[in-house]
């Protein structure tokens, strides 16, 4: 017996240290560098981090609450009531409301909003569509929905949100965020964030070697490269696509030709000689391991069909904008080069191009795992707003065939996101769509 009490005890005093190690600390500071901005929508990281949506996406994908404690729908989904979280404080101090969520609402996408109206009605939030809005919960959590305190005339700068972290200083690009100690959430292991922005990655890999970056980007193009590296990656699944939004005017405005264009783009060859054969081909706006028919929509390259529809007289030169990413640009490239193979003439530009605009090539996230609402958010992105009242499988595929068909959004692939990590970084996890949740993040090395 008492042999078998001193083995407890060892093994126990053995275990201490692992634990002490494994235990979050709080401070410190995490160092990320990244290529984009981290205010951009969607995806900025500097965006999670100090607002909050009114609902965000668990791990399971579906809306939980956030800032909206619960809501109920009435009228088909025609009007939705949000009830606000009591007590919750803007990082300024103000006291969150319902009037200035409404109004961070309305400031946000204005005429262009997925709802008719929204008005602050008490304590809650009160949106009116014409249209149903089965997933608008889901939706509100998506970044460009985030909530912050519309600045008045004495009050600009950067966003003042309810988030763990909130704006610092920006001094020599490097962007500061500290941790706001009365996060309704609760404070943050870090005491702050360094973001250091539009970093070539690799330069972003070598200040991770040597110290000097804690997280930094993995493109999908260099997965293999960053394994071969032996660098720390976090991975997501496949979810972010690439893909052509196409004018339904100009040049354009005949079906035919964009279905044209949609056939005559080699898609194998850009995730072979791009992307590293990583990711997944598709046809479809909805990944397979969501719906399971994505292989009803072709992959296959056709030439000759594509000529037949062209016509023999192709139309005047087509623009096709790219943004300045390494791996964008040489995609552009590579899809002008698909077309002239089919006979299109195609000139390629910037994104804030003053001309009309043909072809542009995008990346959509995808931001939850529920094939209705990712598809909705999809649609709403890309400009192609359609109500997704029905949740079966066989309508959602209705819907993609109708918006497919149209060739006004062609997919080309399923790409992951990922990044590499140093080694005090401890407990990091990635959101839905791939983005690094710093929150529950600590240092090893924190005091």
């Amino acid at each position: 017996m008492l042999r078998q009490l001193v083995i407890s005890c060892l093994v126990i005093f053995c275990a201490l240290p692992a634990l002490t190690r494994t235990r979050p600390h709080y401070g410190g500071t995490l160092r990320v560098e990244v290529d984009g901005d981290p205010w951009q929508r969607p995806g900025g990281l500097a965006r999670r981090l100090v607002m909050d949506g009114l609902t965000s996406i668990s791990a399971q994908g579906a809306a939980q609450p956030a800032l909206a404690l619960e809501w109920k729908s009435d009228n088909d989904h025609h009007r939705w009531q949000f009830r606000l979280r009591p007590g919750v404080h803007f990082q300024d101090g103000t006291l969150m409301s319902s009037s200035n969520v409404a109004a961070s609402l309305e400031a946000v996408c204005g005429a262009d909003c997925p709802w008719t109206n929204v008005r602050a009605v008490g304590s809650s939030v009160v949106f009116l569509s014409e249209a149903p809005l089965p997933t608008l919960p889901e939706l509100l959590a998506a970044d460009q929905y985030r909530i912050a305190l519309v600045p008045t005339a004495g009050r600009a700068g950067a966003p003042v949100g309810t988030g763990p972290f909130q704006f610092s200083s920006t001094v020599n690009g490097v962007l500061r965020l500290a941790a706001n100690d009365d996060c309704w959430s609760g404070r943050p292991f870090l005491d702050g964030v360094e973001i250091r922005a539009h970093r070539l990655v690799r330069d972003q890999w070598l200040d991770l070697t040597v110290g000097r970056a804690d997280l930094v980007d993995v493109p999908a193009e260099q997965l293999r490269q960053a394994h071969d590296q032996h660098l720390n990656v976090v991975g997501s699944p496949d979810v972010s696509l690439l893909a052509l939004t196409a004018s339904d005017s100009g040049a354009l405005a005949s079906p035919h030709l964009r279905a044209a264009i949609d056939l005559a783009i080699d898609r194998s060859a850009l995730s072979n000689v791009i992307f590293q054969k990583q990711g997944e081909i598709t046809s479809s706006l909805l990944p397979a391991d969501l719906t399971g028919y994505s292989f009803l929509f072709s992959t296959e390259r056709d030439l000759k069909k594509a000529n037949e529809l062209r016509g023999g007289a192709g139309p005047s030169t087509l623009t096709l904008a790219a943004d300045p990413s390494p791996a964008m640009q040489l995609t552009a490239q590579r899809i002008a080069l698909n077309l002239r193979d089919a006979g299109f003439n195609v000139q390629l530009c910037s994104p804030s191009a003053p001309q009309h605009i043909d072809l542009t090539l995008r990346r959509f996230l995808l931001p939850t795992n529920q094939p209705q609402s990712a598809l909705d958010a999809i649609l709403r992105e890309a400009g192609l707003s359609i109500p997704i009242t029905d949740a079966a499988p066989a309508a959602i595929y209705g819907i993609e065939r109708e918006i497919l068909d149209t060739h006004m959004i062609i997919p080309l692939l399923y790409l992951p996101r990922a990044y590499a990590v140093g080694g005090r970084v401890r407990e990091l996890s990635l959101s839905a769509d791939g983005t690094p949740q710093l929150a529950d993040t600590s240092l090893e090395d924190a005091p």
